[in-house]
């Protein structure tokens, strides 16, 4: 038995009449959204990096030569706050990982690109990522991990333009 079946049941006895099912789904995404992200986490730190940093260094990488992007472009792709990105690219910076360089043409704006130690870094850490990924889903074949791939595409379809209330 599961930790989240221990809940349910425990529901059942207290109000038989509740619904647990979306409850039993939600849950076990939850826990094992956690653990799998506790797991790369622990890899990131072995390299003094946050899950936080790795995003930043792995948009830029994702990016292409010159590994350089506007604050805008990564916001677009990261999905946060102007505010967490400025304090993610500050980090970054003083790690000597990333630098902001003002545009040429445009001395008002700044692209945030790898310097050659974070590119060096992030070479390196997407590596032992993807390595943490494909451990993770191990316990899932091929045809499994295709299911979850479809059922997580439809659910992210109808539910990532939605307002939050």
């Amino acid at each position: 038995m599961d930790p989240v079946q221990k809940k349910i049941q425990q529901w059942s006895k207290q109000l038989p009449d509740l619904n647990t099912g979306p409850m039993a789904l939600i849950a076990r995404l939850q826990l094992t959204s956690k653990q799998m992200n506790d797991e790369l986490c622990s890899n990131f730190e072995s390299y003094k990096l946050t899950d936080a940093g790795f995003d930043v260094l792995a948009t830029l990488l994702r990016a292409g030569p010159p590994h350089s992007l506007s604050p805008s472009e990564l916001l677009a792709q990261m999905h946060i706050t102007s505010g967490t990105m400025t304090t993610r690219i500050d980090k970054l910076e003083k790690k000597g990982l990333v630098k902001r360089k003002t545009k040429k043409d445009d001395k008002r704006s700044v692209n945030v690109g790898l310097t050659k130690k974070g590119l060096r870094l992030i070479d390196e850490v997407i590596v032992e990522h993807v390595k943490t990924q494909e451990k993770i889903v191990s316990v899932f074949d091929e045809d499994e991990q295709l299911v979850f791939i479809s059922l997580l595409q439809k659910y992210l379809a109808q539910n990532l333009g939605k307002k939050k209330k």
